[in-house]
């Protein structure tokens, strides 16, 4: 974790440490809420991106692989606060069911979007196919 960690620095060094703090579960900039999705990381932040009727969840690493999706109980070693994780998992994955909100997942395959389904031992992501005009 050392390595990431250095890497943030490098990142917020290179912006000058000029950097915006937000609050989490507000609107961030116009039609981009943030949404707080604690335990893979501390101060962990997914968004949701709005446009007329239609969302997208950006999750962020909720999960790191689409495999977690199917098996929300399961840990990487990423996941620094375990618990919290998969109670995020679940409640993120649960409000997509409900609200039919696509996902977006930064680790998944391409196109990386998906709609999620309830199943007896987790859930499963239905993927979308791309289209080059959304």
């Amino acid at each position: 974790m050392k390595g990431v960690f250095a890497g943030a620095r490098r990142v917020f060094d290179a912006l000058g440490r000029k950097v915006t703090p937000y609050e989490p579960n507000k609107e961030v900039a116009p039609g981009i809420t943030s949404v707080a999705s604690y335990g893979h990381t501390p101060g962990h932040m997914s968004f949701v991106i709005a446009s007329g009727n239609s969302k997208v969840f950006v999750q962020s690493d909720v999960t790191n692989n689409p495999l977690f999706v199917r098996n929300p109980g399961w840990h990487l070693f990423f996941d620094q606060i375990p618990d919290m994780a998969e109670a995020t998992r679940r409640k993120v994955y649960d409000m997509l069911v409900a609200e039919k909100m696509m996902v977006q997942g930064f680790h998944y395959p391409f196109p990386a979007l998906a709609h999620i389904e309830k199943t007896a031992t987790g859930y499963r992501e239905i993927p979308v196919p791309w289209n080059p005009t959304i």
